[in-house]
């Protein structure tokens, strides 16, 4: 059922915008019936909700050119969308229903895999479990992956630079795109798919449009990066006594092999969390620890050494140094996936528990142990009654730390009075640690203005000189990593 208040009526830009369009783009490409609109207004969080009369979707790049065109001549705000997948706000329309959704997910073609070259050309509506599955069905693999691969899209993972599991060995998502083809928001096409190694025509577009989260162009498709398909993998659960140890532990794994992918650190009441939360799940080890490592090793070529193997051998090295104090390998890909299933549902057992904040965060590797005890600590001192605890890619700093309300507060007044102070002491304890308050998720809406408060003067004017200077108009995702500004009448 449609929110009777997420409806709203086409304005006479508007109008004029769709009139231009009328025989440019196809019969399927504009929608305005609020029923079909209405799921798309809202975030995948449920905390922000928008208005759009109109849901445009292209099923070309011609016709997205034709779009941006089109909103540009008649000063029209368009909001790109892949999957609605945002943790941060960062595809849903404004509240005043001046902006029309541009959805991308009708382009949704895998263009090309060439196994040879190890490239995939996909366009931005690829669902990444597709994206996937073209790779594994031409013996390659696209190395990245995250618990919303059933929906997220390729656009959409491209304009968030994301990152996942796998972040260790294989990098975010800027490091796995070769090229991209994008519109900007004139109309003009960016036709830089091809994946040139060497290429010095001066400003990188492409490194430009990673991570802008949809302000500076619509990505229409991406050359993306694959690896070798997976012969064999191992999982492993190890028991440390502290996050300094987990970091001793990464240090030994990263000195041995670069098979390993995953390094995934998490306390144990999060575990616990899980356990209380999901029915039938087991622990791993029998005794309790104080934080928990999960480790993938995979092997890609016949004569790599076997995973179990390796990690057993790992592992021996880890006890003599005292750095672990139990640990299991998998000995079934069921007993692997349940391993990793207990890791992925940490922020849903969380949630069960009750209102918190969550914070999308990165330190430096080395600073990261200190952190995650000192800002639990902290947090616990400043806000009584809470419960923080972080967890995380230990492999590149990233902390999803979360700060749980007191019991019986309500979520209502929690996320309206008292998580907007939590949020912003976390930020600061993460700023005088050197580290970024995003590390995955992007800035969205929801941490706009704490990245003007905590930014340096030169970072802030050289985000919004760029914006500027692409989006003059201010008309491509209005409202988000940057302050919205009126589109010039």
């Amino acid at each position: 059922m449609m929110n009777p208040d997420a409806s709203a009526t086409i304005d006479p830009s508007q109008r004029g915008m769709l009139d231009a369009l009328a025989t440019s783009v196809g019969p399927r490409t504009i929608v305005t019936d609020a029923e079909l609109i209405a799921p798309w207004l809202t975030d995948w969080r449920g905390r922000y909700q928008g208005r759009a009369a109109v849901l445009l979707q292209p099923d070309s790049t011609a016709e997205v050119s034709s779009i941006c065109a089109a909103a540009t001549a008649h000063r029209v705000p368009l909001v790109p969308q892949g999957g609605n997948t945002s943790m941060v706000g960062g595809a849903t329309p404004p509240a005043d229903g001046s902006a029309l959704i541009l959805s991308l997910r009708r382009m949704n073609r895998v263009r090309s895999v060439d196994a040879v070259a190890g490239l995939a050309v996909a366009e931005a509506g690829v669902i990444l479990t597709d994206l996937h599955a073209a790779a594994l069905a031409k013996g390659r693999r696209f190395p990245l992956t995250l618990g919303a691969r059933g929906s997220a899209t390729v656009g959409g993972l491209v304009s968030t630079n994301a990152g996942g599991t796998q972040v260790l060995r294989h990098g975010t998502m800027r490091g796995l795109v070769a090229g991209i083809e994008a519109v900007l928001p004139d109309g003009s096409v960016h036709d830089g798919l091809a994946a040139l190694k060497k290429d010095n025509r001066g400003y990188d577009l492409k490194e430009l449009l990673v991570g802008a989260e949809g302000t500076l162009g619509v990505i229409t498709a991406a050359t993306l990066r694959l690896a070798p398909a997976v012969l064999d993998r191992a999982v492993a659960w190890v028991g440390v006594e502290a996050p300094a140890a987990a970091l001793g532990l990464l240090r030994l794994v990263e000195g041995r092999t670069e098979a390993v992918e995953s390094f995934e650190l998490m306390p144990d009441d999060s575990l616990a969390a899980v356990l209380a939360h999901l029915r039938d799940a087991r622990t791993p080890l029998s005794g309790r620890h104080g934080w928990h490592v999960l480790i993938e090793a995979v092997a890609t070529a016949p004569e790599d050494e076997q995973p179990a193997r390796l990690l057993e051998r790992l592992l021996v090295e880890a006890f003599e140094q005292e750095l672990a104090q139990d640990a299991t390998i998998a000995a079934s890909e069921a007993q692997a996936e349940a391993f990793w299933t207990l890791r992925d549902s940490i922020s849903a057992a969380e949630r069960a528990q009750g209102p918190a904040t969550q914070h999308d965060i990165s330190v430096p590797v080395d600073a990261m142990p200190d952190f995650l005890l000192d800002a639990a600590a902290a947090c616990k001192a400043r806000f009584p009654g809470t419960h923080a605890s972080g967890f995380g890619h230990l492999g590149d700093g990233n902390v999803h730390f979360h700060v749980r309300a007191p019991g019986g507060v309500s979520a209502e007044r929690w996320y309206a009075d008292e998580a907007p102070i939590v949020t912003r002491f976390v930020h600061d304890l993460v700023v005088a640690a050197g580290g970024s308050i995003s590390a995955e998720h992007g800035i969205g809406q929801m941490k706009r203005d704490e990245l003007a408060r905590l930014s340096s003067p030169a970072r802030m004017a050289v985000l919004r000189g760029v914006k500027g200077a692409l989006d003059p108009h201010g008309l491509l995702n209005p409202g988000k990593l940057l302050a919205r500004a009126s589109p010039d009448q």
